[in-house]
């Protein structure tokens, strides 16, 4: 029989509650200008994300980071001109952003900081993120959320996180 007063393991606490929130799991919450670095301080049956660290960059929109107006060009001998597209700058810089990001969790990762993450990114910063992480951070993300929290209370972000990362019994 089991002693009452030790603590549960990992595996133990996934078995029992299978939320992947448990105890020191980090937690990453961003958007394309705003991330929380979390980490649960307590167990999966009742997370306490605490915020160790925060990036946020000053993204304002295209239209103040653009200094032209788009470009155009001719289709050849004839009199046509065709517009080019603009090149959108914030979508630009929230790409940067991701990459730092991962290059952030790269180092993270690479000094044995954490072993277990959960990314929950807003929809297109999930898909970047994606993109440009390690093969080293990918081995230790045990979930995703495509949630955009970084405005929301810690209290929030915890429940909502819990909820969309916990499958169903």
């Amino acid at each position: 029989m089991a002693n009452a007063s030790l603590k549960q393991t990992d595996v133990e606490q996934v078995t029992h509650n299978r939320s992947p929130l448990t105890h020191g799991t980090w937690v990453l919450v961003a958007d394309g200008e705003k991330a929380l670095f979390l980490h649960n301080i307590t167990d999966a049956d009742d997370p306490n994300l605490v915020v160790f660290r925060e990036e946020e960059q000053d993204n304002p929109p295209t239209r103040e980071q653009g200094t032209d107006r788009p470009g155009r060009f001719n289709d050849g001998p004839s009199i046509h001109r065709s517009a080019v597209q603009d090149t959108d700058w914030h979508w630009l810089e929230k790409e940067r952003f991701a990459s730092d990001l991962a290059d952030i969790l790269y180092l993270k990762a690479h000094r044995n900081e954490f072993e277990r993450l959960i990314i929950c990114a807003s929809p297109k910063i999930l898909g970047e993120l994606r993109k440009e992480l390690h093969k080293e951070v990918e081995d230790r993300v045990v979930a995703e959320a495509d949630l955009t929290l970084t405005n929301h209370p810690i209290d929030e972000i915890t429940k909502r996180i819990s909820e969309a990362t916990t499958p169903p019994a």
